[in-house]
């Protein structure tokens, strides 16, 4: 059943003749528009188009309102289940020290076990902008460290004084990773 917002019910369907589908499912064949009413209120359900465009037009026996509040249930526990990703952020300077380094890693790996995005910056001052190299083997440096788990968004590109890389968890490990973190 399409879930459009233009659903037809009851009296306001305006054909005169319609392919009837029970409630169960099973088909009773082609009736005149007043008849399928008839039999639909006589078994307190109301009688709702759901494919308008065929020849005869389709309707079906349902209870319409416990339908509507069965969809929007689905539709909110769809929404619950969604998980929007968060853009975390790993700043470094292009001369950075190895134990700081490995302390910015670490962050990343946790940010990307969690199924967040992560941008990495480095950021350059005064003269070190004439050493862009450096920041970009920095940022190799943090990529080799967590490819496993990643793949890379935006490659590394500056951005005035500061080179930005953005990366994001790979599909397959988000789920398991998650899983194993929650326990």
């Amino acid at each position: 059943m399409s879930q459009s917002q233009s659903q037809r019910v009851n009296d306001q369907i305006r054909a005169r003749e319609v392919r009837l589908i029970a409630s169960d499912g099973a088909q009773l064949g082609i009736f005149p528009v007043q008849e399928a009413l008839n039999i639909a209120r006589e078994q307190g359900l109301d009688l709702v188009e759901v494919a308008p465009h065929a020849k005869p037009p389709v309707c079906r026996i349902m209870d319409y309102s416990k339908w509507k509040y069965e969809q929007s249930k689905r539709q909110k526990e769809a929404r619950k289940k969604q998980k929007a990703q968060d853009m975390k952020e790993v700043k470094m300077r292009p001369a950075i020290d190895q134990h700081d380094f490995d302390v910015k890693a670490r962050a990343c790996r946790r940010f990307l076990e969690q199924g967040d995005k992560v941008k990495a910056t480095i950021m350059f001052r005064g003269r070190e902008l004439a050493h862009v190299g450096l920041g970009q083997k920095v940022l190799e440096r943090l990529l080799d460290s967590v490819k496993e788990i990643c793949q890379v968004e935006r490659a590394p590109r500056m951005e005035g004084r500061n080179m930005t890389m953005i990366l994001v968890p790979k599909p397959q490990d988000r789920g398991n990773k998650k899983t194993a973190a929650d326990n």
